[in-house]
C-alpha cells in the first residue's frame, strides 16, 4: 500500500534533477495539523502527515546545497468538499469552532495564498518550515 508520504518522497526525487538545474527550487508539502497536534483523525493519517512535516525538516536540510527549499502548510479544517458534509453538522461545526481562535473554518484561498507566498522569491530564506494555516487552533490552550 502506498501511502501520501511515499508518494511525496518519490516525486521529490523525480523532481530533484530539475529543481536543482533551475538554480531555486521549492517544494510546499500540504500535511495537516493533525501532524502536529492530537486530533479525532485515526491512528494511520496523523502519523503519514507527521512523517511529511519531518520529511519536510530533512530535505530542506539535505537540498539546501542544491538551492532547493522546502516547506510545508499544514491546515485545519479548511472548508472543501472534502470536510463539507462533516461542517454541515451543526455540532461538529460548534465543536471546531469553540477550538479555533478566529472562530471560523478557513477557506481555501486561505491555503494556496501561503503555497503561493512560500514559493516567491520573498520567501527566499524560509525553508523546513511548517506552516499552520489553522485559525490558531495549534496554538490554543485549555480554555473554560
Amino acid at each position: 500500500m502506498s501511502t501520501n508520504f511515499e508518494s511525496s518522497y518519490h516525486f521529490c526525487q523525480l523532481a530533484h534533477p530539475l529543481l536543482k538545474a533551475s538554480g531555486n527550487g521549492s517544494i510546499v508539502f500540504i500535511s495537516s495539523v493533525a501532524g502536529l497536534t492530537h486530533i479525532d483523525s485515526g491512528s494511520i493519517y496523523a502519523p503519514t502527515k507527521a512523517a511529511i512535516n519531518q520529511l519536510t525538516k530533512n530535505l530542506a536540510c539535505e537540498w539546501a546545497k542544491d538551492n532547493i527549499r522546502t516547506n510545508c502548510v499544514a491546515p485545519w479544517y479548511i472548508r472543501t468538499s472534502l470536510v463539507e458534509h462533516l461542517l454541515e453538522k451543526k455540532e461538529f461545526m460548534e465543536k471546531v469552532i469553540s477550538r479555533t481562535p478566529l472562530e471560523r473554518v478557513g477557506e481555501p484561498e486561505e491555503v494556496s495564498s501561503m503555497v503561493a507566498y512560500l514559493c516567491l522569491p520573498a520567501a527566499s530564506y524560509i525553508t523546513g518550515q511548517i506552516v499552520s494555516v489553522d485559525g490558531g487552533f495549534t496554538v490554543n490552550g485549555f480554555n473554560r
